[in-house]
Formats: C-alpha cells, structure tokens, sequence
C-alpha cells in the first residue's frame, strides 16, 4: 500500500492525496484505470472489483452523547439554545481507520477520499461530486481484501455537508424550514438545492455557509464556528477547520486479509442538540426576527459500530 502524503495547507487545512487506490460510491462497479482521478479523488485501478466488501453505512442519531471539541460532555452557554434538527442528507469528505491514540491524522488506513477542485480558486471539496445520503442508506462500499490487514480502535471521518428541517417562529407563528450547511474546510459549489429553490454559487465557501429555505423565502448566512469533537486532540490533533470527526469501537475492529463476507460498519453521528443559535430573548425559539442567529451547527460525536 502506498502511504498517503499530507499537505497542509493555507488555514492548516488538510490537502489529502491517495493512500490506496480506492474508494466507491455504493453504486459503483467499476472504477478508473489510474490511482489519482484528475479532481484529486481516490479510485481503484482498472478491474472490476468483488467483494466481500466493508459497507459503510451513515445513521443520525439524535440521542447519542453530545461532545464538545475535546470529546467531553458539551454544555449549551447560558445565552444559547439548541435543537435537534431532523435530517434528509449528510456527505463525508474523508474517512480514515486509525491503529491506536497516537496515529496520527493520515497516517491510519485511508478508506475513502472524495473530490477536490482548484475552480473557486484554493483547493476545496468539491460539492458537484459528493455523494450525499440519508439515514442507514450506504455511503460508500469498499473491497476488503484493499484494507490492509491490522487491528483498529478508531475512527476518522471528514465531514462536509447536511441537509435538515429546523423548527423557527416568525411573528409569533410556529413554522418548519429546510436548512443546507457545509461545514467541509472549504467547498467549491456551483449550485445547491436547499429544498425547493436552487441558488447559484460558482465560488468556494469557507466552513459554516449555510443557506435556509421556507414558503420561497431563501437566507444565507455564516456560522461563526463549528464544533468537531475529538477525544484525541491531546495524542493525535486535527487541523483546526478541517471538521474531521474522530470515534472510537467498542472493540478493536481486526482485518485478517482472510474475510469471506461483507462486514457493516455504521458510522452513529450524534445530531443531539446539533443546531444552536444564541438566543436573543432566551425563548428556547429559533427566531431570526428576533435577533436570534446560528452559532454552531457541528455534527456531536462519532460511534462507528461493526456489524459482521
């Protein structure tokens, strides 16, 4: 396996090349025929591929634990309220088995890796090839016998966009609208569907752009920060902005080179109280006309589970 080489990056973000030579959309049955795609992504070479395969499955789960930056139990400030949006999508940039504590960020077994462009100028994700899906459908699907044999205790996981409905009162009146963030180090969009409108961007946006839709009124807007809780930033940190995710298994997870059958892995992202604003009149509302705002909307944990 080749090793991947990291560049980091203005903002100390993280320029990602391919350490294997693969990774698939859950569709996918053939691949390209060289190790790096021309928009950076990481494929396999040019043989279709059987499996068995590591299935990698997303699930939003709004009762998990929710983590601050350090992987600690996070409080609301006394000035902010928080809810619990109900999502419809979420891509993943970058997702990385790490051996133990002190592996450091890319240096594990690199699983997949997704598009990047230089179209809006620095390197940035690029939001027209992302796979994005819902809850418990696969993400991605890889050949296990392409997951070099060892023993693994975390999970890395770079997380670039969502998509959900969010409770806000406007002039007294209870409403739901649709919110889509990027919360990726930096995305170049052409255009994005929020719900029923679709806006033009054709720029790169820094993390925290985000766009809200309802009755055929659409808001933008930039989230000062957003949390990425890792429970090993004192052994093994990530860049600041880079929104990588980190999870530990229950139990070491082993690949013996010998596997016969498809092996799930669901990666469980907390959506517990992901969504917080500071809250102008300390109503528990998300009321803009208020002067309410959005102040985070990072994912709160990472609990990957192996399901044989």
């Amino acid at each position: 396996m080749k090793k991947l080489t990291f560049l980091f990056i203005l903002l100390a973000v993280i320029s990602v090349g391919c350490k294997k030579k693969g990774c698939t959309d859950s569709t996918a049955t053939n691949y390209n025929d060289k190790a790096t795609s021309d928009d950076g992504s990481c494929t396999y070479t040019s043989e279709t591929e059987t499996g068995p395969y590591l299935v990698v499955k997303l699930h939003f789960d709004s009762l998990a634990p929710r983590l601050d930056n350090f992987g600690n139990p996070a409080v609301i400030p006394s000035d902010h309220s928080a809810q619990s949006p109900i999502f419809h999508g979420m891509s993943a940039h970058y997702i990385e088995f790490a051996q133990s504590m002190y592996t450091q960020l890319g240096a594990g077994e690199i699983l997949y890796h997704g598009a990047e462009t230089t179209a809006g100028g620095s390197n940035a994700v690029n939001f027209n090839k992302a796979i994005i899906k819902g809850d418990n459908e696969v993400f991605v699907k890889i050949p296990l016998k392409n997951i070099s044999p060892d023993t693994y205790n975390w999970v890395r996981m770079s997380l670039t966009y969502q998509n959900y409905d969010l409770d806000y009162r406007y002039n007294g009146a209870d409403y739901t609208g649709r919110l889509a963030s990027f919360v990726g180090f930096n995305t170049y969009i052409s255009t994005y569907k929020i719900w029923n409108q679709t806006l033009a961007i054709n720029a790169n946006k820094l993390q925290g752009y985000w766009g809200f839709e309802n009755l055929g009124i659409v808001v933008e807007g930039q989230a000062p920060g957003t949390t990425v809780p890792n429970p090993l930033s004192a052994t093994s940190p990530v860049p600041a902005g880079s929104c990588v995710v980190t999870g530990s298994f229950d139990t070491p997870f082993t690949i013996t080179g010998n596997e016969t059958q498809d092996i799930n892995c669901t990666m469980n992202l907390s959506t517990n109280k992901s969504f917080e604003w500071y809250d102008a009149n300390q109503d528990g509302k998300y009321e803009p006309g208020a002067g309410d705002y959005p102040t985070d909307m990072g994912l709160r944990g990472l609990k990957p589970v192996i399901i044989p």
